[in-house]
């Protein structure tokens, strides 16, 4: 138990710093107040984001998986 809680809060704190800018973009997304080359990437980086946070879910699992 005393290896699995540092991971768990790692894997929290990373979750919790990836909503907070996939918030963000989601919020300049739907404001659209920049021009669409902007949209357009920022588009691709919360792809990139629920990507990279989905990845960080499956490795958490597999830690704990491997751990026990």
């Amino acid at each position: 138990m005393r290896s699995l809680l540092p991971k768990l809060l790692n894997t929290v704190g990373t979750l919790l710093i990836a909503y907070a800018a996939l918030r963000v973009h989601h919020r300049v997304l739907n404001d659209q107040k920049v021009d669409r080359s902007v949209l357009k990437e920022m588009r691709r980086e919360q792809v990139a984001g629920i990507f990279g946070t989905i990845l960080i879910v499956v490795s958490f699992f597999l830690d704990v998986m491997l751990l026990y």
